[in-house]
């Protein structure tokens, strides 16, 4: 990653509250992606939970594709604290 990764991701590890990490991330990010991270999150908290794929896609208005990234992942071993 490049620095400037890293130093988001700095930023927001010394975030505690979680009413400042929301500010932050409303002020930062675009109104799109303000729907798109969140959902990113719900598809592994629903993979988890054994949901399909295809209805995870449906359910959150998604591509297939994105979900499948999500699952890729998840097979990776990440996301292990979500």
């Amino acid at each position: 990653m490049n620095k400037y990764f890293k130093n988001l991701a700095q930023y927001l590890a010394k975030k505690k509250k979680p009413q400042d990490m929301e500010r932050f991330l409303q002020a930062i990010l675009t109104p799109q992606e303000l729907d798109a991270i969140p959902k990113r999150l719900e598809i592994i908290s629903l993979l988890k939970r054994g949901v399909t794929q295809r209805e995870i896609a449906e359910k959150l208005g998604l591509g297939i594709a994105t979900v499948t990234r999500g699952s890729r992942e998840l097979k990776k071993g990440n996301f292990k604290d979500v």
